[in-house]
């Protein structure tokens, strides 16, 4: 049986730090003991791999909730490739990711799965599973949602954003949330009322105002807060959690503070870019700005604070990436002249975990709330805790070496994601991932790609681990 032993490292999960070694067997962690004590002298001896963390942080891989890998959107696909984006992501300390699978309008929930398990097939560098995106509401479909549910896809995505692509009305919003409620399936939303924001993109478009930063206008924060606000009470009379993603607005995160505070099932997600970039990115000239359209857009500067502050309190419980590359040459570029057409999405998968370590070094979070945030909580919001997100004997050895003092300057020169641009370029963080061990294999190890395509499989989830 292949043995690995992880020595002298301070491992970091989100309930506790302790300076301890890890033994690993069969791709999972067996125990945990203090350094050279008398249960671990005799691991190394025996073990094939014996991995040097001194001084390093021994941290869960990271659990990414919210990726699209060649997602068709605006006339083109997402540039990365379940292969390609995999890969990224265990470069940047990420070892699940979950993807949404699409139903098309007219088709099955079965037909959009089998679609994207035909992407991801034997593609994966890491583990992976699937969201369902809902993007035809109907008896069939509702129904189809109780099997994936008992096949360990549990989770459904809705749109009150895209009329005429993924919308759906409120009547549709609430029968999903009512078979959600019933089946054990958490709903995910997209909450921005695309309605309104039609108008005003017609507005402004006939108005002469094109460039970038009028699609951060246009998705107006109000409009994500009414949305938000309209998907609680509609998960209210259901009698369903909601979660919501990419958080955006102080105001939209207001509103998810309000519904926890009266104790309802209600989460929120966010996502680096808008603790980072703000609309000073989409103003960028030379349309440079179409690197950073997005939805929910970038808001100013002043949104990150109460952003930040959610995440401290607790009434944000999760940052995802909403990972959604599309190259400056030749598809962010399909929308000069016309910002609506710039297809929505920014790259990140690679990103996350150095993003939010730099958070703790400037003194946002604490080092367990970033392992909270990034691994153990999407985990178990998503079913997959604790086999994923933690390090505990039983768990999966997915594993990162982390070094807290290593200097890098993010760069699309650098970085691993299939995509002709960084959203963060230029950017100085202290900490850089080291080694990654997926189900105990290693996928990156001194800083080089050992991995393969097809060691990442396909994960079937349980219902959420995180109600109140």
């Amino acid at each position: 049986m292949s043995r690995t032993v992880i020595r002298g490292g301070l491992v970091i999960t989100a309930a506790d730090e302790v300076h301890a070694d890890v033994l690993i067997e069969a791709g999972r962690v067996v125990a945990l003991a203090a350094h050279d004590s008398e249960f671990t002298a005799g691991w190394s001896a025996s073990a094939g791999r014996v991995i040097d963390a001194a001084g390093k942080y021994v941290i869960p891989g990271g659990v990414d909730a919210h990726t699209h890998m060649e997602l068709p959107f605006g006339g083109t696909f997402a540039s990365d490739t379940f292969e390609t984006g995999s890969r990224a992501a265990a470069w940047g300390g990420t070892t699940t990711i979950i993807d949404f699978a699409v139903q098309s309008v007219g088709h099955s929930l079965r037909e959009g799965l089998d679609t994207w398990h035909a992407k991801a097939d034997a593609q994966c560098a890491i583990d992976y599973g699937f969201h369902m995106i809902l993007a035809d509401v109907n008896e069939d479909s509702l129904k189809e949602m109780d099997v994936l549910v008992e096949e360990g896809v549990t989770s459904f995505k809705l749109f009150m954003a895209y009329p005429g692509v993924f919308y759906s009305d409120d009547g549709k919003i609430l029968r999903a949330m009512q078979r959600g409620a019933a089946n054990g399936g958490l709903i995910m939303m997209h909450a921005e009322n695309g309605i309104a924001i039609d108008v005003l993109v017609e507005q402004a478009l006939a108005a002469g105002r094109t460039d970038p930063r009028y699609h951060g206008e246009v998705r107006h924060a109000l409009l994500e807060a009414e949305a938000t606000h309209r998907a609680i009470k509609l998960a209210q009379v259901a009698g369903s959690p909601l979660y919501v993603v990419h958080v955006s607005a102080e105001e939209a995160l207001a509103e998810l503070a309000t519904a926890r505070d009266k104790g309802l099932n209600v989460f929120g997600e966010t996502c680096p870019q808008y603790l980072f970039l703000s609309t000073d990115n989409l103003a960028e000239p030379d349309f440079e700005g179409s690197k950073y359209v997005c939805s929910t857009p970038l808001r100013p500067k002043e949104h990150q604070a109460a952003l930040w502050r959610g995440l401290r309190t607790n009434d944000l419980q999760v940052v995802s990436t909403d990972h959604c590359p599309f190259c400056f040459s030749g598809q962010k570029e399909l929308g000069r002249g016309d910002f609506s057409k710039i297809p929505n999405g920014l790259p990140g998968v690679e990103n996350r975990m150095d993003l939010l370590h730099q958070a703790v070094v400037d003194g946002h979070i604490s080092r367990r709330r970033w392992i909270e945030i990034a691994a153990a909580t999407p985990a178990r919001m998503f079913g997959l805790y604790p086999r994923k997100g933690t390090i505990a004997p039983g768990a999966d050895a997915d594993i990162v070496i982390y070094d807290p003092h290593a200097e890098q300057v993010i760069s699309a020169e650098t970085h691993h994601m299939n995509v002709d641009y960084s959203a963060y370029e230029g950017k100085r963080v202290t900490g850089q991932v080291e080694t990654v061990l997926s189900r105990g294999e290693p996928v990156i190890d001194g800083k080089a790609f050992v991995g393969r395509a097809g060691h990442g499989q396909y994960t079937p989830r349980g219902t959420c681990q995180y109600l109140i």
